[in-house]
């Protein structure tokens, strides 16, 4: 019985939500050829996590234009509007980054990225090598559909444009947590959130989701280890801290694959950067390490994290030397509420078309969208944006990654229904 009352609910669902998807038919029309136009611009002059300056202008004075109420400089340069409908309800938030990377672009398109910046000290080229041009080309779309239709609105949209997904500079704070920090899901109250990213190895037309886990923690890992240095030719008569990194690494691959329950949930650790000595003779006096953590799953974080402290200092010390480690998180699980994700899934459904909606699984990439999941229940989903029946895609955070525009207005009517079926059924 309560299978049969489910599925009523909601195939009422998308009923209600057909009738009032197609009403908006023209203005996902009218919009989709500027949302292309944002996009390419936004590209075309991207701009590193906390230094977003003239893409947060660009932001604020479209969303002004549309009569949103908006506040600036939230966790630096983000970028927040409030949208209130004709009617009373919940709040539903939306969510775009809008942070570019320090790679230089290596396509050949009219609106490629020639930008350059400094990034740790050195000349980095600029580029939205993730698809966060993507992201916030679409969330204006979203909110310029919904401004000119608020008397379908049920409640209030909040429109979230935040900096630093990628990472904040060292030393500065930044991102989705500080968002959090100032209040961004306050003022009103945010009852849930939506988000999607682009990904340029799945079809245009297609949006993949999982409920529960999606994407995994990421946390970054420092090792210092301490030997005694002397002569290259007499090993003997000193401590390598160089040999003692090697056993350190090889003992933190044995936690993947000899401690952890690999069939539960994936779990990596990797050391991606390793620095120490000055010439070939020296057997140096100390070395770092610094690599990160994924996991999807809360104990197991806690068992690798558990038994890194344990074993770091101990390898070090079985052959000499001496090590400290030290752990910090970048993001949370990015989890998909169960009840929140099965209820809008007809939403999506009658959005993508038979087929074109489709369950992934969970992977390994990192999203600070799940520190605003930690707050409110949220639901973040995939949207295709290769072109259909290319032999070669390239991923994310390369200088080739490149994603078909024509993806973009099924993001755009993506957000738009959830969020009004969402206030609407609320």
């Amino acid at each position: 019985m309560k299978k049969v009352t489910f599925l009523f609910a909601c195939s009422l669902l998308a009923i209600t939500g057909y009738s009032q998807g197609s009403s908006l038919d023209k203005a996902y029309t009218d919009v989709e050829k500027k949302v292309v136009e944002w996009r390419r611009d936004i590209h075309q002059h991207p701009e590193l996590s906390n230094r977003e300056f003239k893409t947060a202008e660009k932001i604020a004075a479209h969303l002004r234009s549309l009569g949103i109420e908006v506040t600036t400089g939230v966790a630096h340069t983000g970028v927040v509007g409030i949208l209130k409908g004709d009617k009373p309800g919940k709040t539903v938030a939306l969510r775009a980054d809008i942070d570019a990377l320090p790679v230089y672009e290596r396509n050949d398109l009219p609106f490629k990225s020639t930008v350059t910046s400094e990034f740790l000290g050195e000349k980095v080229g600029v580029m939205h090598a993730c698809g966060h041009d993507t992201h916030t080309a679409i969330l204006m779309g979203v909110a310029e559909v919904m401004s000119k239709n608020k008397d379908k609105i049920k409640g209030t949209v909040k429109f979230i444009f935040q900096p630093a997904e990628e990472g904040p500079p060292p030393g500065e704070e930044g991102g989705a947590l500080l968002m959090v920090k100032e209040g961004v899901l306050k003022n009103p109250d945010v009852d849930a959130i939506f988000g999607l990213h682009i990904n340029s190895q799945t079809p245009v037309g297609v949006i993949r989701y999982k409920s529960g886990g999606a994407m995994a923690a990421a946390q970054s890992f420092t090792i210092i280890v301490k030997g005694k240095q002397s002569h290259g030719s007499q090993p003997w008569s000193g401590v390598d801290p160089i040999l003692i990194s090697a056993k350190i690494i090889d003992g933190l691959q044995t936690i993947i694959s000899r401690e952890t329950e690999l069939t539960k949930e994936a779990a990596v650790i990797t050391v991606g950067k390793i620095k120490s000595g000055v010439r070939s003779n020296i057997i140096p006096e100390s070395a770092e390490m610094i690599g990160t953590i994924r996991t999807l799953d809360y104990d197991m974080k806690d068992k690798l994290n558990q038994r890194m402290m344990e074993m770091v200092p101990m390898i070090a010390k079985a052959y000499g030397g001496e090590a400290t480690i030290e752990i910090l998180d970048a993001t949370d699980i990015t989890y998909n509420d169960p009840d929140l994700t099965a209820s809008m899934v007809p939403t999506l459904q009658r959005v993508t078309g038979e087929g074109n909606l489709q369950i992934h699984k969970a992977i390994t990439g990192a999203e600070d969208f799940s520190y605003f999941q930690r707050e409110v229940p949220g639901f973040f989903f995939f949207l295709g944006g290769m072109t259909p029946g290319n032999t070669e895609s390239f991923p994310h955070h390369t200088p080739d990654f490149q994603i078909d525009d024509s993806g973009l207005l099924l993001g755009v009517k993506a957000l738009t229904e959830l969020s009004l079926d969402y206030l609407n059924k609320s």
